[in-house]
Order: C-alpha cells, then sequence, then structure tokens
C-alpha cells in the first residue's frame, strides 16, 4: 500500500491542485475583475457559481464514461478542456459572456473529482481510504497557500501585453492543465493487475482485498448505475455535501474581498488569505488519520459542523481583521476535515457501476452548493452592504449538514471499515 500511495497519491494531488485553482481563481480575479467589468457582487456571485449548475447536470455521464473508457483516457480528456476553456475566461467582455464560460468550464471538468474518487476505490481498501484521500484533497489548501499569493503577483502584471492583472492571471493558470492532461497518458494506470510496478504478489494480495470487499458491498446493496444515482441514502448524502460546499463555495469566492475592505494590497490579501486554508489543511490531514485509526466515521463529520458554525457565526459579530481571521481558521477546520472523511460514508456501500454513478449523484448534488453559495451570499451582500447576513446563512446551513449527518449516522448500512491493524 505505501508503494501505490506513492505512486499514486502525489500524481493525483498535482492534478486536483491545478483542478482547484482553475475552479477557483476567479475569486482572485473577483475585486478588479467586477471594478472592469462593472459587475455587482450579485452578478459575481452567480457567474461564480454557475459552474457547479454544469457541473450537476453532466457529472453521472462523466463518470459512466470514465468508468468505460477508463481513467487515463478520460481524465486526460477532462483536463485538456477545463485548461483550454479556463484560459478563455481571460476574454470576457461582460456578465453574459462571463456567465457562458463559466458554463462552459463546469461541462468541461464535471466528473473529474468524483471520477478520482471511483479511481481510488480501485486501488485503495476501505480501512485506507479516509487518509488517502485527505491526502489527495489536501490539494485544495495547498491551491490557495500557494495560489493566492501567485495570483496576487499576476495581478501586477497589470497593462502588460495591453492585458489586465485578472486576464492574466486566468491566462497563466490555465497552461498547467493543459500540460498535466499529456502527463496523465503516461503515467496513470487503470487497474492494479496492470501495474508493471508491482510484484505478481503485490497484485494478487491488492486486487483479492479490493473484490472481497466489493463482494460484500453487493451483498448488501447491490444496484445498476441508475438506481444507485437515485437511491434515497445516496441523495441524503448529496445534500450533506451540499452543507458542507455552501459555506466553503460562499466563503471561498467572497474571502478576498471581505479581506480587502480592510484596506490592504492585492499582495498582502492574497497571503492573509491564505491562513484559513493553512489551518484546513493540517486538520484534513490529521483528522482523516484519527478516522481510519478509530473506524469511526460519523462523529467525524458531526464535529467539523460544530466548528463551521462557531466559526462562522463568530466571524459574523467582529470587526477587527485579526479577530474575523482567526474564528474563519475554525471555520475552516471544519470545512476541509470534514471532507475526506465523508466521503468514506458512500464508498463504503457502493461498487461496480453503482459506486461510479452513485459517487457522481453524491457529488453533483452536493456541487449545487458552488453555486447556492455563492449567490446567495453575493445577493445578500448586495442587499446589505456588509458581510454578517452572508456569514449567518453559512453557518445555519452548516447547522442543517450536521444534523442530517448525525440522522444518516443511525443508519446501520452506513458500516465501520476495518481499522488498518486489521
Amino acid at each position: 500500500m505505501r508503494k501505490v500511495t506513492w505512486r499514486l497519491v502525489p500524481f493525483l494531488m498535482a492534478c486536483y491542485f491545478i483542478a482547484y485553482l482553475d475552479r477557483v481563481n476567479v475569486a482572485f480575479a473577483g475585486p478588479t475583475m467586477m471594478q472592469s467589468l462593472g459587475l455587482t457582487a450579485a452578478a459575481f456571485g452567480g457567474a461564480a457559481g454557475i459552474f457547479f449548475i454544469a457541473y450537476f447536470f453532466f457529472e453521472i455521464p462523466s463518470n459512466l464514461a470514465l468508468n468505460r473508457f477508463g481513467a487515463r483516457l478520460w481524465i486526460s480528456r477532462i483536463m485538456v478542456t477545463w485548461g483550454v476553456i479556463s484560459g478563455a475566461q481571460a476574454f470576457v467582455t461582460g456578465e453574459v459572456s462571463l456567465y457562458v464560460i463559466r458554463l462552459l468550464l463546469g461541462i468541461a471538468e464535471a466528473g473529474f473529482f468524483p471520477g478520482i474518487i471511483f479511481y481510488m476505490t480501485l486501488w485503495f481498501p476501505a480501512a485506507y481510504r479516509a487518509r488517502i484521500v485527505g491526502l489527495f484533497m489536501f490539494a485544495i489548501p495547498v491551491s490557495t497557500v500557494i495560489g493566492s499569493p501567485i495570483s496576487g503577483y499576476i495581478l501586477n502584471l497589470h497593462g502588460a501585453l495591453g492585458l489586465e492583472g485578472w486576464q492574466w492571471i486566468f491566462l497563466i493558470e490555465a497552461l498547467p492543465a493543459i500540460a498535466m492532461a499529456v502527463a496523465v497518458l503516461f503515467y496513470l494506470i487503470d487497474k492494479p493487475t496492470e501495474a508493471h510496478w508491482l510484484t505478481v504478489e503485490e497484485k494478487t494480495w491488492l486486487q483479492s482485498r479490493l473484490d472481497a470487499e466489493q463482494r460484500n458491498r453487493e451483498e448488501h446493496f447491490k444496484k445498476d448505475w441508475f438506481q444507485s444515482a437515485f437511491n434515497m441514502r445516496v441523495i441524503a448524502l448529496g445534500l450533506v455535501y451540499m452543507a458542507i460546499n455552501i459555506p466553503q463555495y460562499g466563503l471561498s469566492f467572497f474571502l478576498p474581498q471581505i479581506i480587502k475592505e480592510f484596506g490592504v494590497s492585492d499582495i498582502e490579501a492574497g497571503f492573509i488569505t491564505t491562513l484559513p486554508y493553512l489551518v484546513g489543511g493540517l486538520g484534513m490531514i490529521m483528522w482523516s488519520m484519527h478516522s481510519d485509526r478509530t473506524g469511526e466515521r460519523v462523529w467525524h463529520c458531526v464535529i467539523p459542523f460544530i466548528a463551521m458554525i462557531i466559526g462562522l457565526s463568530c466571524a459574523a459579530i467582529v470587526d477587527d481583521l485579526l479577530l474575523k481571521m482567526a474564528v474563519l481558521c475554525v471555520a475552516a477546520w471544519g470545512f476541509f476535515s470534514i471532507l475526506p472523511v465523508f466521503w468514506t460514508l458512500p464508498t463504503s456501500f457502493l461498487s461496480g457501476a453503482g459506486a461510479a454513478a452513485g459517487i457522481a449523484a453524491v457529488n453533483s448534488i452536493g456541487n449545487l452548493g458552488g453555486y447556492f453559495g455563492p449567490q446567495i451570499f453575493g445577493l445578500l451582500k448586495t442587499a446589505t452592504q456588509e458581510d454578517s447576513a452572508g456569514l449567518v446563512f453559512l453557518a445555519m446551513v452548516a447547522a442543517a449538514g450536521g444534523l442530517l449527518v448525525w440522522m444518516l449516522g443511525h443508519n446501520p448500512e452506513l458500516e465501520k471499515p476495518r481499522k488498518s491493524s486489521d
């Protein structure tokens, strides 16, 4: 498992780092982009979030295609198309063209994240999954910790070759996705039996354990892709994931603007933005490892929801930048610590083509939070001319998510995994 981890996880992290950076760089471009194009906060929030509407409709077809054609070919296809479209954001001229490009970007990237989660079920037994997903999703905070200062410096290219700084962000940060698409074709391997870097004994051991887990899941939940996608447990988990994403994306797309309102420069805002993501990244790794060691999943989801509620509620009532960032770090710990543990829940009972469709369904429903979060936060900010109402709304959504996952925890079919010591 150590060989498999070192071979696959760093490469997949690099892919997701690029994907997430291209997804949220509109947040870094936002303040100057809004001024240049004459966008309101509501219009910007809608454009940032419409990406997830396309994601919703194309997620399941994309994941079924990945199951049909293999991860190597399909992930490469996803990366090259989103790289081209992400770069095209540099040439939008107003609200309508921005909405169109963000919609196309959602179509292009649909299936990438759930495809990787499904791909991991083909390589990693359940007892290892939370920490492996945690390592993979560590790319989210890293993309912000590294991407925020870089984006701040890129904004200083304003005027170079007649382009504004926000245009350079989209152009420069699109190039790695196109380059990585080529690397995927030569590096990824679809399943353990094809891995030339494992011995025959290692291949046999890993594949037999994965097959045994799949047979066990199918004894309790053997569904085709359609039944899996529309199963009530799958839909309920999608709603939990939405309750994670509404606060996370609602805040992340507007965090640079919240910080800029304190009168700091673009570069200073870039560095300050990294603080919650540093805390969240550390929490993600440590919390997922603790969940795997104990074999407990539900309370490892409930407690991060509580942290979100506390952090966001306190951020709504404090006006000092230092205090606001401190409580937002608490919320960020919740945003990120919950993610790898959450993704062990659907993979604990889904398998085969049903897993491809079910994981995509959870992700597509949940990622609607990426639309509603920025959209509603932007509307509340436009209506009230402050951030407090939006932060309270995000805290209320986190409370609903915590309650729902606690209720799901009483479902005996969300099984505990074997501990890694087994």
